[in-house]
């Protein structure tokens, strides 16, 4: 494919829901501005605890500290530009920006898989080879993993961009989403775009399967080893650290992987439905990252009442 822009459009146009009416467009702006004030209070609290403590800076913890910077740059590229749409009703967003949207929502949301695999083999090297924890998982060790987990989806994202950004556009400039991404603008090119939709399709599912074998991989051997344990209280006990792990992996993987193969057997969802379920995987479990670290992991809660008692008797 040559790589030639010959598109006549400059911007292009977030419809956010269609159909919407006028009346909601202040409610609307008003959910997606508490919903990106609490992402950036929830997430930016974690990392200030994490920095602030010294007992909180273990291997696990720079990893939740990497999913928050994380969430916090995803909020900061969509919601912004999806609040003005309903605040202000400003739906242009230029063609290059367009572009540079949908790069960091898709690196952003790769950069998630792989860390959610290392909190996957943080958890099966703690449970399975407990005597091996200290001398593996350091956290020089981890930040290195961390590190190439933002390099090489980064890469793979450059490569996508690059040939969707030098298809022609020359119909509709309509994007029926509250931000840009790959699906969408792509489906507005003027010329056959299936070699450019497969190299996205397998670098998605490479992104996403490849992560997500593994940690179902280190997840049933998990179980496994659990089971084996002769107490129950000692089977809650081993569980539960990593119990918070997996329910933000749940809450990360389920819904993106039926979204993908959905749209790849041709199921099709109505534009709204499609929306809003693109919006509950990727806005949600950054607003709830906070409370399952804060309530489901041990050292902050018990970090988290010591101050609260020490607040009540400096009073």
């Amino acid at each position: 494919m040559p790589y030639t822009n010959a598109s006549t459009i400059t911007e292009f146009l977030l419809m956010g829901f269609p159909g919407l009416q006028s009346w909601y467009y202040g409610p609307v702006a008003g959910l997606f501005l508490v919903v990106y004030l609490a992402i950036l209070s929830g997430n930016g609290l974690l990392l200030v605890f994490v920095g602030t403590e010294r007992s909180l800076q273990k291997p696990t913890y720079l990893i939740f500290c990497n999913l928050a910077i994380s969430d916090i740059a995803f909020a900061t590229t969509t919601l912004p530009k999806a609040i003005a749409r309903y605040w202000v009703e400003d739906q242009i967003i230029s063609f290059n920006g367009c572009f540079l949207q949908m790069f960091m929502v898709h690196l952003l949301g790769s950069i998630n898989s792989f860390l959610l695999m290392i909190m996957a083999l943080d958890r099966y090297i703690a449970i399975c080879s407990p005597l091996r924890y200290q001398t593996l998982i350091k956290n020089s060790s981890v930040l290195i993993l961390c590190g190439l987990s933002w390099l090489i989806p980064s890469i793979w994202m450059i490569i996508i961009v690059v040939q969707a950004y030098f298809l022609s556009y020359c119909n509709s400039n309509k994007i029926f989403q509250c931000y840009c991404d790959h699906i969408g603008i792509v489906g507005l090119a003027c010329e056959n775009t299936w070699k450019v939709q497969t190299v996205a399709y397998v670098a998605a599912m490479t992104l996403l399967l490849g992560p997500l074998t593994f940690i179902l991989f280190s997840y049933i051997s998990i179980i496994i080893t659990v089971m084996k344990i002769a107490h129950l209280e000692g089977r809650y006990k081993t569980f539960s650290t990593c119990s918070p792990q997996l329910f933000v992996i749940c809450l990360y993987y389920v819904p993106r992987c039926f979204n993908y193969l959905a749209n790849r057997v041709g199921f099709n969802f109505s534009a709204e439905v499609r929306i809003v379920m693109i919006l509950l995987y990727s806005l949600f479990p950054p607003v709830v990252n906070l409370l399952i670290y804060c309530f489901r992991t041990k050292e902050i809660k018990e970090l988290l009442s010591k101050k609260f008692k020490a607040r009540r008797i400096g009073f």
